[in-house]
């Protein structure tokens, strides 16, 4: 059932109430370095250059797996418009997605997480059929930890970096009723 031919380029994913998710493209490579430069955000995530040319060239490699339909990066904007973070679905398997570099600017309304973390399911479990997620989160990030605990997903297991999760689609199913206030269906 997986169909990621319904996938586009332009593809402007709104299943929230307040915000969307865009596809990524070179032109905000700004932002994205400007996410993952922020030192109360990048705690978590891998290190990367401070050039925006090497930025740059990462989208223009990115939009390579998305043209193979492997991988694909979005933008959290506001309805306006206005950029708030960024999350990426990749790691495709039979039946599975693992979804990651998940940032949103401190700015950015506290919804936000919530709404965006509910967009990637909206969008992978109903839209591209995927029937459950796999994930890691490092184990210091114990607030994103709790997050995914809240929102149903079951721990497999640990290492000495990362607590290892999958989410069913059966559990999102369950948990999305509490959040439903959060989505326009």
């Amino acid at each position: 059932m997986l169909n990621l031919n319904k996938f586009t380029d332009k593809m402007i994913i709104n299943s929230c109430k307040d915000i969307m998710l865009t596809v990524a493209n070179v032109d905000d490579a700004k932002f994205i370095l400007s996410l993952r430069l922020n030192k109360s955000l990048n705690n978590f995530v891998s290190e990367t250059s401070t050039d925006l040319l090497t930025q740059q060239k990462w989208l223009i490699d990115y939009k390579k797996r998305e043209d193979l339909r492997s991988e694909f990066y979005f933008i959290i904007k506001d309805l306006n418009m206005n950029p708030l973070g960024t999350v990426r679905i990749y790691d495709f398997k039979k039946n599975s997605f693992c979804w990651g570099s998940w940032m949103v600017s401190p700015n950015a309304p506290r919804k936000t997480a919530i709404e965006s973390a509910l967009c990637v399911y909206e969008f992978t479990f109903y839209t591209l059929g995927f029937k459950q997620s796999h994930f890691n989160v490092r184990n210091e990030n114990k607030k994103v930890i709790k997050f995914h605990e809240r929102m149903g997903a079951e721990i497999v297991c640990n290492d000495t970096l990362n607590t290892f999760f999958i989410y069913k689609k059966e559990l999102y199913e369950h948990t999305r009723n509490k959040y439903i206030s959060f989505l326009t269906l």
